[in-house]
């Protein structure tokens, strides 16, 4: 129910001011005894609009409303109601129906019924008490006050729990809205720290390349230069990519990337390819994986040969990347894993439900570090479903 449509709807039972008010006019009493009742009611509506005012589906709400001030307050309604049908005639018995209304709201769900139950009953307690006898009672004023009590005292009940529902739905959805926040950034995250390493770990290369070639071979230093620029300018594209969110890179650009900057590191490439052809996202899970390998090899490892390993078994794709790298500094590499390049490859590899491992070698007498990564896959290439975001 709308904010103001829910306003008007629970004030609206404050009709039942009408009736005691008409009955205190109608009736002569002497000064103080009118005065005390009009007091009363005064009172009487406004704790109501104090209890009933906040919007209900908001948290600061419900906690108001479920507050030892809101007990006491409600409390202190029950009995003021009781008194002014005890003192001044039936016509206050209407004021059960803001009692009961006030009770689905403030009381848990459980009590709430209770409570309504207790105060549909009541107005028919007091009249036969005050007529002298249940066969007295005016039942033409009792049955359709009875009925109402109930009714709103239930529909408020009712109200309430929609209230929370909806209160719980928006706080999911906000968490939900928090949590593709810290995804996103995450995701951008991983992205510039794989694109930025990479590339201006090749850019550094070949710039020291052609610094060493501008006084021996000018024309290939030239070269260079411009390689360096275009590697700038392709870098610059796929920055802007992924902030986009667009950016999926190809596993056979990443290849050729590869050997040209382990070339200018002066590092042996051997690349061994057997995948065969891949869906696009089990391709680009393979490209990370081939481009965090290579940026760990430049940046880390001071290896001097590199292999890259890629094979499609059955319903299982595998990519390797070993550098024979001194295992003291592999040592260090994979204690910094945590919070590096590779921590974000591992949540790429995750979300499409694969494993990976990286560490040094574990062969007896070999130096190195090994990067190793396993994805199912269904069909022609398809990730499996298991575990991916």
């Amino acid at each position: 129910m709308p904010f103001q449509l829910w306003r008007l709807y629970q004030h609206f039972w404050l009709v039942c001011l009408l009736f005691p008010i008409v009955s205190l006019v109608q009736t002569p009493l002497p000064a103080a005894r009118l005065f005390l009742a009009l007091a009363a009611l005064v009172f009487f509506a406004v704790s109501y609009t104090w209890l009933m005012w906040p919007h209900p589906a908001s948290s600061g709400a419900r906690k108001r409303s479920r507050s030892p001030t809101s007990l006491i307050l409600f409390g202190v309604l029950v009995a003021l109601v009781l008194a002014l049908c005890l003192l001044y005639g039936s016509s206050f018995l209407w004021l059960f129906i803001g009692v009961s209304a006030i009770a689905g709201v403030t009381l848990p769900m459980r009590s709430a019924f209770v409570a309504v139950v207790i105060f549909t009953l009541l107005p028919l307690g007091i009249s036969a008490g005050a007529s002298g006898g249940i066969a007295r009672v005016d039942w033409l004023q009792i049955i359709p006050l009875m009925l109402l009590v109930r009714g709103i005292g239930v529909d408020m009940i009712g109200a309430a729990r929609l209230s929370g529902a909806i209160r719980e739905l928006q706080a999911a959805r906000e968490e939900l809205a928090h949590l593709a926040v810290i995804e996103e950034r995450q995701r951008l995250s991983r992205d510039l720290h794989d694109l930025l390493g990479h590339t201006l770990s090749m850019i550094t290369l070949k710039s020291e390349l052609a610094g060493r070639l501008v006084e021996q071979e000018p024309a290939r230093s030239i070269q260079e230069i411009r390689e360096v620029e275009r590697a700038a300018r392709h870098t610059l594209r796929e920055v802007r990519e992924a902030v986009a969110g667009y950016r999926q890179p190809r596993l056979e650009s990443e290849l050729d990337g590869a050997r040209q900057i382990l070339s200018a590191a002066r590092v042996a490439c051997q690349v061994e390819h057997s995948a065969g052809e891949l869906e696009p996202s089990t391709d680009a899970v393979l490209a990370w994986t081939v481009r965090e390998g290579v940026t760990n090899v430049i940046r880390h490892s001071r290896a001097r040969r590199c292999s890259i390993r890629l094979t499609h078994e059955n319903s299982t794709v595998c990519a390797e990347v070993i550098n024979d790298g001194p295992r003291r500094r592999q040592l260090e590499v994979a204690k910094a894993r945590i919070g590096s390049g590779l921590s974000g490859l591992s949540e790429r590899v995750n979300s499409y439900g694969g494993r990976m491992e990286a560490g040094p070698l574990r062969t007896a007498g070999n130096e190195g570090f090994r990067l190793w990564v396993e994805l199912t896959v269904q069909g022609h290439g398809e990730p499996s479903q298991e575990g991916r975001l």
